[in-house]
């Protein structure tokens, strides 16, 4: 029954696979320390935020 639960979940509303998750490292210009930018964007802007 789990498994149906889930597959019933997927097919409502569409929207929520329209996101990703993307991780970036960074370096901190004043401390030389490296931190992480976790942001949900959307499918299409993937590319555009690594550009950056």
């Amino acid at each position: 029954m789990a498994k149906k639960a889930v597959a019933t979940l997927h097919e409502g509303s569409k929207e929520g696979r329209a996101y990703t998750k993307v991780i970036r490292m960074l370096k901190s210009p004043k401390t030389g320390a490296y931190y992480f930018d976790e942001q949900m964007v959307l499918n299409e802007k993937v590319d555009d935020f690594f550009k950056k």
